[in-house]
């Protein structure tokens, strides 16, 4: 499973992932067109990309015009809004790394007045100055209409209880999934993140029909109940919003075995917007981007050129409508590819398949490149073991390690030496890298009460 990032100039692109047993609608115009904004959902492509020209033109001029960032970036480069002819022409404008944002801390990057910005959100900030990203009150009205799109499109109706356990704050994850749900027509239990035992509580009490987490928390819950006796598979719980880390089929499966319910994902970032910018359907087969606000693009991630659709690359995307901060080619770091084949619900947007990982989160141990998520596929549902566990990476001499934490099921009886060298040599046959497994006692991997810690790097301890 050594993972070649980039197919490169030879890359053949794949035809869309499509739902099995399901055959795929030739064009939107023939599929039932039932969407929270169908008008738009539903748009066939041809105009769909000229409205995206329109508001390309728009929203680089407004971001030279009022931004001084890129009025240096685009004049150091030769280039102008006026180079914008076509759609393909965004390829010559630059990229917009997120230490650029650093850098422009903490108002820089704002094409509006600072009065006229109505919220702020801001990253974690953990390896250095937090990323700013500010909203106008338009802004936040679009970020809910969108939200409001990737819930109804998910599954979730007007009157359904959404349990919202995304953390509340400077994350976007919180107040993303609230005023979507909201503007839905939904009842939002706005819990945020953390006191697990009452989370489990209120969705049995409460009779919650949708949990919205990431996924590592979600776990956290679904363990939780078990160890209280709380069948919240049993109970009116139908649809997971999961987002904001990347998970596997593996983990996906497992969150429904134990939940009861269909897992929905949500993609979006902080930088560009929060979730929301795009969305699966429930046909399950890639999530809906919605182009009408966002222009995306694939890019081999050492050369920073595009590649054709259905080509695995890095996600870049230019923000069409957001005007208190326009992002013009935001790297986004996630390694994904995009589909425009036509989906079986009808909504003409192109499709972001299942995020990889992170282009700076890859591991390369001994010369053998893994994402998390890669490792986690091969420990998810493997017999004995629980779906907890973390990566360390150590420094051995001048080699890399790789020591795999995982959990025993409690209550089973298994030999440990034997599981753990079993899954030592599954991971080096799969993964084509030699590692150690640990397995530990019940809680002995730390739980996720937001996004999960899955490495930990101990090479520079």
């Amino acid at each position: 499973m050594k993972h070649s990032l980039i197919p490169g100039a030879g890359c053949t692109p794949r035809p869309g992932p499509g739902r099995r047993g399901k055959p795929q609608v030739k064009t939107a115009a023939g599929a039932a067109r039932a969407g929270f904004d169908p008008g738009f959902e539903f748009m066939q492509r041809k105009p769909l990309r000229e409205l995206q020209y329109q508001r390309l033109r728009d929203i680089v001029r407004h971001a030279f015009e009022h931004v001084e960032y890129y009025r240096h970036s685009f004049t150091a480069a030769g280039i102008s809004p006026a180079t914008l002819r076509s759609l393909d022409d965004i390829r010559h404008f630059p990229l917009v790394e997120k230490q650029n944002l650093r850098d422009a801390y903490p108002f820089k990057m704002l094409a509006v007045p600072r009065e006229k910005v109505v919220r702020l959100h801001a990253s974690s900030g953990t390896t250095g100055k937090p990323t700013v990203v500010g909203y106008t009150a338009a802004d936040i009205d679009i970020w809910a209409g969108l939200m409001a799109r990737c819930l109804f499109a998910g599954g979730v109706r007007p009157g359904d209880i959404v349990h919202n356990a995304y953390y509340y704050g400077l994350f976007t994850g919180g107040f993303g999934v609230h005023y979507g749900a909201e503007r839905l027509g939904c009842s939002v239990t706005p819990i945020s993140g953390g006191n697990t035992e009452k989370q489990v509580m209120l969705l049995k009490d409460f009779g919650a029909h949708v949990l919205a987490a990431t996924p590592s928390y979600a776990l956290n819950i679904a363990e939780v109940a078990a160890r209280q006796g709380v069948d919240l598979a049993g109970g009116p719980l139908r649809i997971g919003l999961f987002g904001g880390e990347p998970s596997s089929q593996a983990m996906r499966a497992e969150l429904e075995r134990q939940l009861g319910l269909r897992v929905v994902e949500l993609y979006g970032l902080s930088e560009v917007m929060g979730p929301g910018v795009a969305g699966a359907c429930t046909e399950q087969a890639g999530m809906h981007g919605w182009e009408d606000h966002f222009l995306f693009e694939i890019i081999d991630p050492a050369s920073h050129e595009p590649l054709p659709m259905g080509c695995t690359g890095e996600l870049v995307i230019t923000t069409l409508t957001k005007q208190a901060q326009p992002m013009i080619r935001y790297r986004t770091r996630d390694i994904t590819r995009l589909t425009d084949e036509p989906c079986a619900c009808g909504r003409s947007h192109l499709r972001i398949e299942q995020i990889a990982g992170r282009d700076d989160d890859m591991l390369i141990i001994r010369g053998v490149n893994l994402y998390p998520s890669q490792i986690e596929s091969l420990l998810v549902g493997f017999p004995g073991i629980a779906p907890h566990y973390q990566l360390i990476v150590t420094r051995q001499g001048s080699l890399d390690g790789l020591r795999i934490q995982v959990e025993a099921i409690p209550g089973t009886q298994v030999d440990r030496r034997q599981l753990a060298e079993t899954i030592r040599h599954r991971v080096k046959s799969m993964g084509g890298v030699s590692c150690e497994v640990e397995i530990m006692e019940s809680g002995g991997v730390p739980r996720s009460e937001g996004k999960a810690v899955r490495v930990r790097d101990l090479r520079h301890a």
